[in-house]
């Protein structure tokens, strides 16, 4: 009798966590790697679920693929690996009868991997290959939290094999996935992609994962699984621990029952013991052939407010548009800043731009600076939020926050690395990169979480992403821009650019893309400003030519400044022909200098109207 034979008619308990009783035992190095180190180890393992009444246990492959033993220097390992956990696992079984499955693990998680997925189905089409080789019952699909990811994957173990697919998803939040997707529909689609056993597993304990399953049908053409954690975890001396109540476990395994669940297991955190008590209470019982759902509260998410102000990707496009840059202060007098921001948004700045902690070193929040610059002066702002300082958590609060505030207007970017700033031993986050924060405040414009928990109201952010042409291949740079268009940037800002070759080359290599882009420009104040610039700032490159030209002023502080202007108005006479967005970065405060740039773009711009008028 196979696997889906046995589950037409059976309740079948599955085992428990591998990776919960290696830690246990101190091993907290690749637990895919002691097959082939600790081999009587991981058999006894399997034993040890067999004789708890486990009916279906999993081979030790959850993270044996290339792209994961790539961590540990094993991913020339991968077809040794996965042989020996499926005969270490068969050898266990083999008294017994147990139904053996291949674990396969997701990749993907909040964060994309920096992997493409192309890349991921290759590392796991050749670790499936080698299970599907073993003769195993099946294959088992868990831990996947990114549902493209699953799908996919799916989609192509469908095609290499007829073995029996398990196919479970991993939730943040009980009945949704992180993109929204409400479960009943995610395992609807799975069945319909030819998984044969479709269910949850991991990160929600028993409570939550029934809950999330009140709300599913019985499937048409498949069966329902469900591996819960043991509890939610808890960190105890620096470990993580799972507390729970055998007995509530196995309490909690009739309840999935009752929910239409047959094949029944434990993930993290559960042992033997957990699974011994989950056998004898399903022993007696029947699989559930009807069911009546429980409707899932339907959350009325509103849209965003009207806008109120035109989106600057959208003005750009008809007509000029300047962005300005004033960086927050480094100190606590905020008098000179809010002038300088007030002088230069009555000059016909659309809106005033503040880095996040530039070049990482500390300044005065750009959030509580743009605060006091809308809610006291009427002045349109736009943050920077770099994925360097914030992890998830922090991101989705600050963005949450500036929601409320009404600052729609963002800058995406990773962040300058703290190694470079004013405290070296700090700490980097960077949960995600620019682009996976990008998508993510994409998904708050629908009113999702970044668990895909519904937020009730839908943000209505306006996303700018960062542009670096400053580089020698400039198509690779044009193909970044490209990728960060696909995860939902809405137009672009560039480093500040010095030549004016520099600009037309641009324009030439960007001119195919639809989302606009605001050139760079920035007034240089000296000379040894210029050659800090040029040679210690990461993304900024000056020519040959601007730096003998500051040089020659080199001393007289007035005669840079002006050299500096003056070169900036020489760069303004290109760029305002190829561009109609302008970025004006402004150097240690002297807002002086932006004015004078500022007065001259509005100079262009009549010459070229009275241009036009006359011809």
């Amino acid at each position: 009798m196979g696997l889906l034979e046995a589950l037409k008619s059976k309740v079948l308990t599955a085992d428990g966590a591998m990776g919960t009783l290696l830690y246990s035992y101190g091993l907290e190095h690749c637990h895919e790697e002691m097959n082939l180190v600790k081999p009587e180890l991981i058999e006894k393992i399997h034993s040890e679920y067999i004789l708890a009444g486990a009916d279906v246990i999993q081979t030790n492959t959850y993270g044996a693929n290339a792209i994961k033993l790539a961590r540990y220097g094993l991913e020339s390992k991968v077809v040794e690996i996965n042989e020996a956990a499926a005969k270490l696992a068969k050898k266990a079984a083999s008294s017994g009868n147990q139904f053996v499955i291949g674990s396969i693990g997701g990749i993907r998680g909040v964060r994309k991997s920096e992997v493409t997925l192309d890349e991921i189905l290759d590392a796991i089409r050749v670790q499936a290959e080698t299970l599907i080789r073993a003769d195993l019952d099946g294959l088992l699909l868990e831990t996947y939290f990114d549902f493209e990811e699953l799908t996919k994957t799916l989609k192509m173990l469908r095609n290499m094999t007829d073995l029996p697919i398990i196919a479970q998803v991993s939730m943040h939040e009980p009945g949704v996935l992180q993109n929204g997707l409400k479960l009943n529909d995610a395992l609807q689609q799975l069945e319909s992609l030819g998984a044969d056993v479709v269910g949850v597993n991991c990160r929600l304990g028993p409570h939550h994962t029934i809950q999330a399953l009140e709300g599913v049908e019985l499937p048409q053409n498949a069966f329902l699984s469900a591996y819960p954690n043991a509890s939610l975890l808890d960190i105890e001396e620096g470990r993580v621990i799972y507390e729970s109540e055998i007995d509530y476990f196995a309490r909690a395994a009739v309840q999935l029952r009752n929910q239409g669940v047959r094949l029944i297991g434990g993930c993290c955190g559960t042992t033997p013991k957990h699974i011994e008590a989950v056998k004898k209470q399903l022993a007696q019982l029947k699989p559930l052939t009807e069911k009546r759902t429980v409707q899932q509260p339907e959350i009325y998410i509103q849209d965003a407010e009207p806008t109120r102000v035109e989106p600057l990707h959208e003005k750009v496009k008809r007509e000029r548009s300047v962005i300005v840059e004033l960086d927050t202060p480094r100190h606590l007098e905020i008098d000179s800043f809010v002038e300088g921001a007030k002088a230069l948004y009555n000059e016909g700045a659309d809106i005033i731009m503040m880095a996040d902690n530039s070049l990482a070193s500390p300044r005065i929040s750009n959030v509580a600076m743009g605060s006091i610059l809308k809610l006291q002066h009427g002045i349109r702002v736009m943050p920077h939020l770099t994925c360097r300082d914030r992890n998830l958590i922090g991101l989705q609060s600050h963005l949450m926050g500036l929601s409320a505030l009404g600052m729609n207007d963002i800058l995406a970017i990773t962040g300058d690395p703290t190694k470079i700033g004013d405290f070296p031993g700090a700490t980097s986050v960077y949960d995600v990169s620019s682009m996976e924060l990008i998508s993510l405040i994409k998904q708050l414009n629908e009113g999702i979480s970044f668990s895909g928990k519904a937020l009730r109201k839908k943000a209505n952010f306006s996303v700018a992403a960062a542009f670096n042409p400053n580089v020698r291949v400039l198509d690779r740079a044009v193909s970044r821009l490209e990728k960060k268009i696909e995860h939902g940037a809405d137009y672009f800002i560039s480093q500040p650019v010095y030549s004016a070759e520099k600009i037309v080359e641009i324009y030439e290599a960007t001119k195919h893309l639809e989302a606009p882009i605001y050139i760079g420009i920035m007034t240089l104040t000296s000379f040894r400003s210029a050659e800090f610039l040029h040679h210690e700032v990461p993304g900024i490159k000056l020519s040959d030519e601007v730096l003998a030209r500051m040089k020659a002023c080199e001393g007289d502080k007035e005669r840079e400044a002006q050299e500096g202007v003056a070169i900036a108005k020489e760069l303004l006479d290109t760029a305002t022909k190829y561009f109609n967005g302008i970025y004006l970065i402004t150097p240690f405060l002297r807002y002086d200098l932006t004015l004078q740039l500022m007065q001259y773009i509005k100079q262009l711009d009549e010459q070229n109207e009275g241009v036009e008028a006359n011809a």
